[in-house]
């Protein structure tokens, strides 16, 4: 599994909840980020992970070094897929997806629904199905004065 997340701290907020609930099954994970050193990445990607979070960048990084395959990755989590193309990730995680096999499963997390993610949904989810929680306008109350 792949789980990208736009940021170094969402990054490892996810990573801390797969590892201890997939370590009692015998699942190893790991997290790579941007802004630390790669080898001990490198390393733990070289002994072999059952669920990957990342930032797209260092990803790309790791996938460009030959360090990092993404074909047998069958599921795939976009989180914060809003803020990820609000940050500019949008070529970057298109990129990615592009090295992973097409029969995936994708599920994709966004707090709001602009047009350039219905797009990427449109793009790469085959039958997706739209859980709305709250209030399907996604707008901030008019009440709410934001700085």
């Amino acid at each position: 599994m792949l789980v990208l997340a736009p940021t170094r701290e969402l990054a490892l907020q996810t990573f801390e909840v797969c590892e201890s609930g997939g370590r009692p099954l015998g699942l190893r994970s790991v997290c790579c980020y941007g802004g630390v050193p790669k080898n001990p990445q490198r390393q733990a990607l070289r002994d072999g992970v059952h669920i990957l979070v990342a930032t797209p960048g260092r990803l790309l990084d790791l996938i460009k070094e030959g360090v990092c395959y993404l074909t047998r990755v069958s599921y795939l989590v976009l989180d914060e897929a809003d803020r990820m193309l609000d940050m500019g990730f949008e070529k970057d995680v298109r990129t990615v997806m592009s090295y992973i096999r097409p029969d995936r499963q994708t599920l994709m997390f966004s707090a709001t629904w602009p047009r350039p993610i219905q797009r990427l949904a449109n793009d790469f989810l085959v039958s997706p199905v739209q859980v709305t929680i709250g209030l399907a306008d996604l707008n901030a109350a008019r009440t709410i004065e934001q700085r």
